[in-house]
């Protein structure tokens, strides 16, 4: 292992110095992620809805029940599960952390506070060696959730993939795998509830030839055949026998061992996630460089055939900007009716029922009304956040879908994320109604409080977390803090009360309304902006190749050769670099375990 170690080392070196004289972003990026300090290797655990990951963690730990798996109830938050002393959980709201009595545990992890992370310690022997992370699952792996779990892919040592036994891997399975190949090296599959289908071996076979088809480069990858309901019985058993037999029946121990194995491997398997991270970064450059040698042929039929794809792009810049702009305008406009229309419903009900209540309220209930009244907008403020996060994703998915193919849509994604963030950077507080609203922003932790306006949280995909919208890459949080307006006071009297409760109401939904709008705008404007400059971006890459076609013609034949020569030059390094880290990455396929019981399985 040390050999390894040293191998995959000297390939990050080599590849950063590599990076940093050829694309300096990209080497800063892999730089940062190369100084993480590893303090314990945390398993990321995803998996599709109802395929048993939340019952095969609590199984993992030995704690039924700790991540909750009702059919009625999906993991909202995600369970980080670290060690500790005693039983605790600390829920990350956008105010800040708050105790979360165990017991109230499935209400808060199914999503009832918007907890965003639910840290959990517990003194499960597991723990002593890593730490899990349980991905939310209300969802599962359809493009939003599943972009959810491949940003907590990207931040961690390995993956955990569970799917179960009744049927072979699903299409957006295999999209998940596909896409989480990129970001992390060591995967290890545990196939779930072998007791309810006996063709399991059946099944394994299959996802094993179905990944050799979508994800090949986990096509070797291990998978554990594991029954979390016989592992919860002989928990439940009082035999010793009894237990032992459940037990060697679930398969759980095997996999327990193969993660602490893993988990004894956790600074290679960082070094070789940064170095996958790395090859991705270098097959990008050599296709640039492929592309550069082509040139310098001065090949005319090439020539001809970028001058083409110029003049059709530039052809339906002008033809088909005007419609991208009308498309935008009109989702824009339609979602924001939506989204206004739905807080109006939810006010409207509000104010039925706490209108309901002052009638049957006097003296000193009355005077409760703005604590229970900033209940009830918080849990507005959720719903509205909630719908929120989906129209945007909506917004920007069918907009970015009419303009760009799947491989370009990537690079404007994060044209939208980096616009977002300078739009909401620079916009300054508004005054007005907000005056006596206190809205914490769920981006950060950010505050607008009293005089300083209303606001909406917005954060983007990326390594600092927040509030995740995938699809488009972007989100949108309306905070979770809800509306406290104590300065009108209220009186014992009913009729003050219902003025009281008119009057806040209205100025919430103002307020809010005004929000809405504001953060709508922002998004049409990031999208246009983003629009735009993928398509120049694409027509200056045009430029830059048939520039090079056109000085390669006009030197003598001595000067294409030297031309050519330095571009194969460039061309050859950045193949030494890949072929490095292919091999690199391929001797690393040694640190994840293969099943104990591997005969058993076939």
């Amino acid at each position: 292992m040390r050999d390894l170690t040293a191998t995959l080392d000297t390939a990050v070196r080599d590849a950063l110095a590599y990076l940093r004289t050829t694309d300096m972003d990209a080497a800063a990026d892999l730089a940062e992620l190369r100084r993480l300090h590893l303090t314990r290797p945390g398993i990321v655990v995803v998996g599709e809805t109802k395929r048993g990951k939340s019952s095969l963690v609590n199984a993992l730990l030995g704690v039924p029940g700790l991540s909750p798996v009702d059919v009625a109830v999906s993991t909202a938050a995600y369970l980080d599960v670290v060690p500790g002393d005693t039983f605790t959980a600390r829920a990350w709201l956008p105010e800040g952390g708050e105790p979360v009595p165990v017991d109230d545990l499935a209400d808060w992890a199914a999503g009832r506070r918007r907890a965003r992370r639910i840290e959990i310690t517990h003194p499960a022997p597991l723990l002593r060696y890593l730490s899990l992370l349980d991905t939310p699952g209300a969802g599962g792996l359809d493009p939003a959730h599943a972009t959810i779990a491949l940003d907590a892919v990207r931040r961690g040592t390995a993956l955990l993939f569970a799917a179960d036994a009744s049927a072979p891997l699903s299409r957006p399975e295999l999209d998940f795998l596909a896409q989480a190949a990129e970001r992390v090296d060591a995967v290890v599959f545990a196939l779930t509830k072998i007791d309810a289908y006996p063709q399991w071996r059946g099944i394994a076979e299959d996802n094993q030839a179905l990944l050799h088809a979508h994800a090949p480069r986990f096509a070797a990858a291990p998978w554990f055949p594991v029954s979390a309901r016989l592992a919860e019985l002989a928990l439940a058993a009082t035999d010793p026998d009894r237990q032992a037999a459940l037990a060697d029946a679930s398969r759980i121990p095997g996999l327990q061992h193969a993660l602490i194995e893993l988990a004894g491997r956790g600074h290679q398997l960082q070094l070789a996630n940064v170095l996958r991270a790395a090859r991705g970064e270098l097959g990008r450059l050599q296709g640039l460089a492929e592309a550069t040698v082509q040139a310098a042929a001065a090949d005319p039929a090439r020539h001809a055939g970028l001058r083409a794809d110029r003049a059709a792009l530039a052809a339906r810049k002008r033809t088909e900007s005007r419609q991208w702009t009308l498309l935008l305008g009109a989702e824009i406009q339609r979602a924001r009716v939506e989204t206004v229309g739905l807080l109006r419903s939810r006010i409207a009900d509000l104010q039925q029922e706490i209108g309901a209540r002052i009638e049957t309220s006097r003296g000193d209930q009355l005077s409760k009304l703005p604590d229970d009244l900033d209940i009830h907008l918080q849990a507005v403020a959720a719903t509205v956040s909630e719908h929120l996060q989906t129209t945007f994703a909506q917004v920007a998915e069918t907009v970015l879908a009419s303009a760009f193919d799947t491989g370009e849509r990537d690079a404007v994604l994060g044209k939208v994320n980096a616009t977002l963030r300078h739009t909401l950077a620079a916009t300054p507080p508004r005054d007005g109604s907000g005056d006596n609203l206190l809205i914490a922003l769920s981006a950060g932790g950010i505050a607008f409080m009293a005089g300083r306006g209303a606001a909406l949280g917005m954060s983007v995909l990326g390594a600092a977390g927040g509030l995740l919208v995938p699809v488009a890459g972007l989100g949108l949080g309306l905070a979770a803090g809800g509306y406290v307006l104590y300065r009108r006071r209220v009186h014992s009297d009913r009729q003050h009360a219902r003025t009281w409760l008119r009057d806040v109401l209205g100025e919430a939904r103002a307020a809010l309304a005004d929000e809405i709008t504001v953060r709508f705008t922002d998004l049409q404007y990031a999208l246009s902006v983003a629009l735009d400059d993928a398509v120049e971006r694409r027509l200056k890459d045009l430029d830059a190749q048939i520039a090079e076609i056109d000085a390669a013609a006009a030197e003598d034949a001595a000067g294409r050769a030297r031309r050519r020569a330095a571009a194969q030059q460039q061309l050859d390094t950045v193949r030494v670099r890949v072929r490095q880290a292919d091999e690199a990455l391929l001797r690393a396929r040694a640190l994840t375990p293969a099943p104990i019981d591997d005969e058993r399985q076939k």
